[in-house]
């Protein structure tokens, strides 16, 4: 059955380098009020793999402060919608989140990722027309998404260059 899903708050601070946005939450992470909660979603390994950090052996609330410490902030393009399981084909009345709002409060933002062709679509409409910095689309760390994570890994390694501080970071 279809309920309303909602997005989780943003991760975000001042240092914030690279915002990368998934499109809503799967049921494991509503129901852990984590992001990417799913045990096959690739998100950590990719990220800590960016970092250099493993975040997959610590806890949450670790894995949010090194995310912090490297410049990485989490968010969704939706912030509300009907969805029955956690497929984004699914997701119907989406109601997008205030992206604009988002990274205008972000004045070291460098790059939005947009991690799946359904955060991309929903994401890149919302910011059309504003001053947004780099927009990257990235293959979905999800486990519905096939590419093999090897493939993963290399298409995901364009966000290195923005998680490099600089000394006007």
């Amino acid at each position: 059955m279809a309920r309303v899903s909602n997005c989780l708050p943003p991760i975000v601070g001042a240092h914030t380098r690279v915002l990368i946005l998934g499109s809503l939450p799967g049921e494991a992470s509503l129901k852990a009020q984590q992001y990417y909660a799913h045990p096959r979603n690739a998100f950590w390994p990719l990220v800590g793999g960016l970092i250099g950090h493993d975040l997959v052996a610590r806890p949450y609330a670790e894995r949010l402060e090194v995310l912090a410490g490297a410049g990485v902030g989490l968010w969704d393009v939706v912030a509300s919608a009907w969805r029955p399981g956690s497929l984004d084909g699914a997701i119907r009345e989406a109601e997008t989140a205030d992206l604009l709002r988002l990274i205008s409060d972000l004045p070291r933002l460098r790059a939005v990722a947009f991690n799946g062709g359904t955060a991309a679509r929903i994401g890149r409409r919302a910011l059309e027309g504003a001053a947004a910095p780099a927009l990257i689309d990235l293959p979905s760390s999800s486990p519905a998404y096939t590419l093999p994570f090897a493939e993963k890994q290399v298409r995901w390694a364009v966000l290195r260059r923005w998680l490099v501080a600089d000394a006007t970071s």
